[in-house]
């Protein structure tokens, strides 16, 4: 039954992969990778990493996703087509993907995975919870804030240039 929830959450996955670089809408292009991430938060739940599904879910499905959609929805007309890509373009892109698989496949089919020889450490939801409430030694709550708030300077950033550009013309 695993093996066919994988092989069903991983075509999932690739076709919405494929319908997100490939859609010429804008809209529809976020709505894709919303389904992306959502393949990814069922991955894993597949393989009982709930924490990160829940984080997946709310953080990249609900957060980013929402936010992309409503930044489309202030700087672009939503009947805008995006240009069609170019012949050349693809060719390259297709190189590009190729050589980068050929590394990825490489790198990982000739690294010696050493077998776990160090205690497994307590990650608990507790312990976990704990750990990005905090803000002593290998505590997470500073980092949040710092990229909640660059986050949010991006934003506003995009934002203004899209605004003035649309004023412009």
């Amino acid at each position: 039954m695993s093996e066919t929830v994988f092989y069903i959450l991983a075509s999932f996955i690739l076709i919405f992969s494929v319908l997100t670089v490939t859609s010429r809408k804008i809209l529809r292009t976020a709505v894709y990778l919303l389904f992306v991430l959502l393949g990814t938060c069922g991955f894993y739940f597949a393989m009982e990493f709930n924490f990160l599904a829940a984080v997946q879910l709310t953080v990249y499905a609900g957060g980013i996703v929402v936010i992309i959609i409503f930044s489309i929805m202030l700087t672009s007309d939503l009947q805008d087509k995006l240009p069609a890509v170019k012949f050349k373009k693809i060719f390259f892109s297709l190189i590009a993907v190729l050589f980068g698989a050929a590394v990825c496949i490489t790198t990982i089919l000739s690294y010696e995975f050493p077998a776990m020889t160090t205690k497994v450490l307590d990650s608990s939801m507790r312990t976990i919870g704990l750990r990005l409430l905090g803000y002593q030694e290998n505590g997470f709550v500073l980092p949040f804030e710092v990229i909640s708030i660059l986050l949010l300077a991006a934003m506003i950033g995009s934002i203004i240039i899209a605004k003035k550009a649309d004023t412009e013309n």
